[in-house]
């Protein structure tokens, strides 16, 4: 990695460190350390999403305008502000506002830094900076919600107030990081942009949904998170504990295990897939996930014992961390690739607002079914995570060599760079 790399690096860990604090106990927070009530606390959770959702279809065309630093830099701020908001927050104004600022300053900074890491790297090294951002991700988060749950006490409402400072120090740390980033900008898309994209370039959202192959990458991406990361708080712990009769502790085994998978797996698979079709490997999870809900169907049959039904139920968490492991190298770095130059900020933050909307459907739509329909549910995921597969051989099928497999450009594809403001001032 370059310095500038380096840094985008340390200070996303760093963020994902102090969110890991925080995150596993808002709800417990709200509901019974402040004593506002599973209403109020309900209510914050849909707040902190709904912020994310408002903001994120305003932040990709700053990105494009302004630059990327000043979206971090604001952003971090913001979350600063929410995290302080939060640890001191008594009443339900408080809550909800520190909410709207907390999800709202979390949210754009996730397209600001994709973008980040796209001028700061070539084809050749996407891949594995998208990588090591999600590794180091899962690894702050984990280590994160580790110290937290030995610092946090109930009956201290201290103790939390102490959590949401870390939090907020950590985002301010980001802020500072990237403050001190100088941006190169390396454009990777002249050759490798189909001619119906770079046609309409330049023409914000009109442009985008002209462009049919983000068009279905978009519609991948929102049944993968739908399938996956919308199901893993909400209807697959649902159905674990009514279903399969897990432990309510046993969940957090569970996802400790899918971030030990994550970590320990991340690179050896990056070795495997970096030089493979990306569309191929993206369809190569659809399968690993349609095996890991078939095995979460065993742990609910109740024909072995409690114990077989919770190791297949960790084992369910284990094989959706070895999925995301082989994601994070291939969908973050395509949605770059398929952008025009002057839209790479409006692309991630698309990317960004469809995964939103999954992690907001995802547990609306699948906590009742893993709760109450267990059959039909485990079925319904089956059949989407086989939905993946198909999607991804059809999105093959749209994009270019170079597109679907970098490693093909290498020794042949020449970078050239541009300068920002003149991007910036032809596409306004």
């Amino acid at each position: 990695m370059g310095a500038a790399m380096r840094r985008i690096q340390a200070g996303n860990a760093l963020s994902a460190f102090g969110l890991g604090f925080t995150v596993p106990y808002l709800y417990v927070y709200v509901a019974q350390v402040r004593d506002l009530g599973a209403s109020t606390a309900g209510a914050v959770l849909a707040v902190f999403a709904m912020a994310a959702l408002v903001a994120l279809p305003f932040t990709g065309r700053v990105i494009d305008r302004r630059g990327p630093l000043p979206v971090v830099v604001g952003g971090a701020v913001l979350a600063a502000v929410g995290a302080v908001g939060m640890g001191v927050a008594a009443t339900v104004p408080t809550a909800v506002l520190s909410a709207a600022l907390l999800g709202a300053g979390t949210a754009v900074m996730q397209p600001a830094l994709a973008t980040m890491i796209v001028w700061c790297s070539t084809p050749s090294t996407r891949t594995r900076a998208f990588a090591t951002q999600f590794f180091l991700q899962n690894l702050g988060l984990g280590v994160g919600g580790l110290i937290g749950g030995q610092l946090v006490d109930v009956s201290r409402p201290g103790s939390f107030t102490l959590l949401f400072g870390i939090e907020a120090a950590m985002f301010l740390v980001l802020a500072a990081v990237a403050g001190t980033v100088r941006l190169p900008r390396t454009s990777s898309v002249s050759s490798a942009l189909p001619k119906e994209a770079a046609r309409t370039a330049g023409g914000g959202l009109r442009a985008l949904l002209g462009h049919r192959a983000m068009v279905q990458l978009c519609v991948l991406g929102f049944v993968l998170f739908f399938a996956c990361y919308g199901q893993f708080e909400s209807g697959l712990a649902a159905y674990g504990t009514e279903a399969a009769g897990i432990d309510p502790s046993t969940l957090g085994i569970a996802l400790a295990a899918n971030t030990a998978v994550i970590v320990v797996a991340q690179f050896v698979v990056l070795r495997l897939v970096e030089r493979r079709r990306r569309s191929r490997v993206i369809a190569a999870v659809g399968l690993i996930w349609a095996v890991a809900w078939i095995v979460a169907g065993y742990a609910g049959l109740g024909h072995g014992s409690q114990t077989m039904a919770t190791a297949a139920f960790i084992s369910t968490y284990a094989l959706f961390g070895l999925g995301e492991s082989m994601l994070s190298p291939t969908v973050a770095p395509l949605v770059a690739d398929l952008a025009p130059d002057e839209m790479v900020g409006q692309y991630n933050a698309a990317f960004a607002l469809v995964k939103q909307l999954a992690l907001a459907v995802g547990p609306a739509v699948g906590g009742p079914m893993g709760a109450a329909l267990h059959g039909p549910y485990i079925v319904t995921f089956v059949l989407f995570s086989l939905g993946v597969s198909v999607l991804a051989l059809r999105l093959g099928r749209r994009l270019t060599p170079v597109q679907d497999q970098p490693s093909l450009a290498r020794t042949s594809r020449v970078v050239a760079v541009h300068k920002p403001e003149t991007a910036v001032t032809a596409s306004s």
